[in-house]
């Protein structure tokens, strides 16, 4: 059967979908509001779960040279010394492996993947749902009829509102630091170094390159004038590999977390995906791999059931949401865990920390 489909958001999930869908036979478009040129920067960490998923969507040989491999994660104290480390390669066993890389290729491997032309520059005005269908203004000036929008425009999702499946994100009250570092300390390890309300991770995603990921819980505060300097303001007394790290770091972004929590997922033939549907603090680095792990569900299950949009979207949301809401559950489990003072927190984390982290990731071992 031909379906008409629309993919809007050419980010990891938007590009997942497409994948997805189109591995199961389908041929979708896919728009985005932004131009060609915007390419996402700073890095990833892709767990073992999102390995797989590249896998079942075929994409995994591509990323193979890309990066580096993850075997083991060091969690220490803020003077460096270690609370407790996790066998992440043991973890993931028979599941795929853990990588670091640089966003821009992943992007760039998951714009391969699509097989059709991606049409930037061109945003979604509105959408309405008659008889079934999906009719989309775009601000090119053209209006077209689908069967089936797949919303995958983020967390802050216009489309979402537009076709009422619930309203603006939630901040975490967290704010976020990403930048990528040359000719840092030499790293080994995925290393975090955790401090009250904030953590410093950093980890190398080859070429003598470190991806320097710290975050910091401040609902309050104004977005900061100069993350750089905000970085060394927090930072700046961390021990480990920190100091050297923050001697080297030139450009950072940084973000405010939402989360997204919603009754449901789909209205008629309108399904969101990714961060649109179920957005949460980037803690457990799922975000990515929950996308990927939705595009390719919706491909199966449309597939399954093409002559009822309406059953297949029903189908994708009751595999995925049990799922989604694990990774929320144990993200807020685990950034509960900030608010512990360290004198309390690391004497537990030393006893137990592995085994409560790597929990966090139990139910992620099984298959999609």
């Amino acid at each position: 059967m031909t379906l008409r489909i629309l993919v809007v958001g050419a980010g990891t999930a938007g590009l997942a979908a497409a994948r997805g869908l189109r591995i199961a036979g389908f041929r979708p478009e896919v728009v985005e509001a932004l131009p060609a040129t915007v390419v996402p920067g700073a890095g990833i960490y892709l767990p073992g779960n999102a390995s797989r998923a590249l896998r079942l969507l075929g994409l995994d040989v591509p990323l193979r040279p890309l990066g580096d491999l993850i075997f083991r994660q060091v969690f220490l104290d803020t003077r460096g010394r270690q609370l407790f480390e996790m066998d992440v390669a043991a973890l993931w066993a028979g599941v795929g492996e853990s990588r670091v890389l640089s966003r821009a290729d992943l992007h760039q491997v998951l714009l391969t993947g699509v097989g059709g032309e991606v049409r930037f520059e061109t945003e979604v005005r509105d959408v309405q749902i008659v008889d079934g269908a999906a009719k989309v203004e775009f601000s090119t000036g053209g209006i077209s009829e689908y069967d089936l929008v797949v919303a995958a425009d983020g967390r802050r999702s216009t489309i979402r509102d537009k076709v009422g499946l619930g309203g603006p994100a939630v901040p975490t009250g967290q704010i976020v630091y990403r930048s990528v570092v040359s000719g840092g300390p030499p790293l080994t390890d995925w290393t975090a170094l955790l401090g009250r309300r904030s953590s410093f991770t950093a980890m190398p995603m080859g070429g003598r390159r470190i991806y320097c990921y710290a975050d910091e819980t401040a609902p309050d505060s104004p977005d900061p004038e100069d993350p750089k300097e905000r970085m060394r303001e927090l930072f700046g007394s961390f021990g480990g590999p920190v100091p050297a790290i923050l001697d080297k770091i030139e450009k950072v972004q940084v973000a405010r977390t939402d989360e997204v929590v919603l009754p449901a997922w789909s209205n008629g033939p309108v399904v969101l995906v990714g961060d649109a549907a179920h957005a949460t603090a980037p803690t457990l680095a799922q975000g990515a791999a929950m996308s990927f792990e939705d595009g390719y569900v919706l491909g199966q299950e449309l597939k399954t059931a093409a002559d009822d949009i309406p059953a297949a979207l029903r189908a994708y949301e009751e595999r995925r949401r049990p799922r989604c809401s694990e990774v929320r559950e144990r993200t807020r489990e685990r950034d509960r865990a900030r608010d512990v003072p360290p004198a309390l927190r690391d004497p537990m984390l030393r006893r137990r920390g592995a085994h409560i982290f790597t929990d966090h990731y139990r139910a992620l071992v099984s298959t999609v």
